[in-house]
């Protein structure tokens, strides 16, 4: 709870400046609402993964031009397609909010995105150790949207993961996942293990790491 805690205060934009009592306390009563209310919900595939030159990756019907997806899969033989979501139910209750508490609306926003990150992680240690028995090693996941990875390849990762079907996962004309609080992710399968960290290049201070995404 208390990572989770951190990662809502961070996102509600504190940065260095601590958050105030009342705050924690709102933040603390909204993951004990979310908790009671999200149905999370995850669904997975793996698929052969081909790689080209000028950052041009094909995985079955799936093409993606991404120099920065590229460099994060560099020596990976297989791919994880991903969905994940907290549920309509949590959109519906945030929607309820916006009606009579807006402050409220926005530390939930919060909360439940540091929800579903540590959702993500629980999930991803799970399946790394699955695939560790398979001999393969996860890279950090990387998400459509995501520097020159475009957002418009969320569609295709859906309908090959049938995550409409499985857990209720669609996206818009607008290229918004919903429900809202979802995402979409690649996990990259490597027979060499790396120090990775599981969140990704954000949260790992190794800047000379070959396969690192951001600056």
């Amino acid at each position: 709870m208390e990572r989770m805690v951190k990662e809502a205060v961070r996102y509600l934009g504190y940065g260095a400046v601590k958050a105030d009592e009342a705050t924690l306390q709102m933040i603390q009563r909204c993951f004990e609402e979310l908790e009671q209310t999200a149905n999370k919900r995850i669904v997975y595939r793996v698929f052969d993964l081909r790689m080209a030159e000028g950052g041009h990756i094909e995985i079955e019907n799936l093409s993606i031009e991404s120099k920065g997806l590229s460099k994060n899969l560099r020596g990976c033989e297989k791919v994880i397609l991903l969905g994940a979501t907290l549920g309509v139910e949590v959109d519906l209750m945030m929607k309820r909010h916006t009606y009579t508490d807006m402050a409220k609306t926005v530390v939930l926003q919060a909360c439940a995105a540091a929800l579903l990150e540590e959702y993500l992680d629980e999930c991803q240690a799970k399946i790394g150790k699955e695939m560790e028995e398979e001999g393969y090693f996860l890279r950090p996941r990387f998400s459509p949207g995501y520097g020159d990875f475009s957002i418009l390849c969320q569609k295709q990762i859906l309908a090959m993961t049938d995550a409409a079907r499985k857990i209720g996962l669609t996206m818009t004309k607008g290229s918004m996942l919903a429900p809202t609080k979802s995402v979409t992710a690649l996990i990259g399968l490597s027979k060499k293990k790396e120090n990775c960290h599981i969140k990704g290049c954000e949260a790992c201070k190794k800047t000379d790491c070959a396969y690192r995404r951001c600056s």
